[in-house]
C-alpha cells in the first residue's frame, strides 16, 4: 500500500494541533472541556478511560481507540477489563438496533403518531417468535456482557449508560439508568459518564479533522 493510500496513521494525528491556527477559540475550549470530562471526580480516571474506550468503539474512531487504550494502560487497566468494556459497547450498539426494532413493529402493524413511548419497548419480546434463535442468542450475549467479571456490574452499567447516550437510544438510556441506579451508581457518577460520552462523541469528529487537513493538502 502506498503512503497516499494510508488514510489512518498514528503520525497523521499529530496534525490535530494545526486546528489552533484556524479555530483557536473553539479548539482550546474543546480541549479544556475534554480535560475536565476525563479528569478524576466521582469516577476515577481509570473508570473514565474505560468508558472512553467503550465509546471510541461505538464511534469507530481509530485515533480515539489508540489514544484511550494507551491512556487506560497508563492507568493500569488490565486487558480483561478493557475487553469487558468493549463487550458492553458491543452489546449496547447492537442493543440499540434491536430496541429500535419495536418502532419497526409499530410502523408495520400500527398507525402511531407518537414514535416513542416507554410502553412500546414491551413489544421487543415479539422478536422471540419472529426471529427465534437469533433473538435468544442476543439476549444471552447481552446478559453475559453486563454481568460481574473483571469489571463489576455497577461499572458495566455506568459504561452502558454512557454508550446509550452515544447511540441515542431512549429505551437503552431508560433501561440502563435504572439498572445502574439499582447497582448502586449515583447520579453524579452517571452525569460524569455522560460527559465522557459527550467528549468522545465530539472528539471523534474533531480527531477526523486530521483527515480533512490531509485531503485539503493532497
Amino acid at each position: 500500500m502506498s503512503d497516499k493510500d494510508s488514510l489512518y496513521k498514528k503520525s497523521t494525528f499529530n496534525r490535530l494541533g494545526e486546528l489552533n491556527q484556524y479555530v483557536p477559540d473553539s479548539f482550546k475550549a474543546f480541549l479544556n472541556f475534554d480535560q475536565q470530562a476525563l479528569g478524576s471526580g466521582e469516577l476515577t480516571t481509570k473508570q473514565k478511560e474505560l468508558i472512553a474506550v467503550a465509546i471510541a468503539h461505538i464511534t469507530g474512531c481509530p485515533y480515539c481507540i489508540d489514544l484511550h487504550v494507551s491512556n487506560s494502560k497508563k492507568e493500569e487497566v488490565t486487558l480483561e477489563e478493557l475487553s469487558e468494556s468493549i463487550m458492553v459497547a458491543t452489546a449496547l450498539k447492537a442493543g440499540s438496533a434491536l430496541a429500535h426494532g419495536v418502532n419497526a413493529l409499530n410502523s408495520y402493524t400500527e398507525d402511531t403518531e407518537v414514535l416513542y413511548k416507554q410502553q412500546y419497548f414491551g413489544r421487543i419480546m415479539e422478536f422471540s417468535k419472529l426471529t427465534g434463535d437469533s433473538f435468544a442468542a442476543f439476549i444471552d450475549f447481552d446478559q453475559k456482557a453486563l454481568k460481574d467479571g473483571a469489571l463489576s456490574s455497577k461499572e458495566k452499567e455506568i459504561i452502558a449508560v454512557a454508550c446509550a447516550h452515544t447511540t441515542g437510544c431512549p429505551y437503552c438510556i431508560d433501561l440502563h439508568t435504572k439498572a445502574a441506579k439499582k447497582a448502586g451508581a449515583s447520579l453524579n457518577e452517571l452525569a460524569e459518564a455522560v460527559m465522557v460520552a459527550t467528549a468522545l462523541k465530539a472528539g471523534s469528529a474533531l480527531a477526523h479533522a486530521v483527515n480533512m487537513l490531509e485531503a485539503y493538502d493532497a
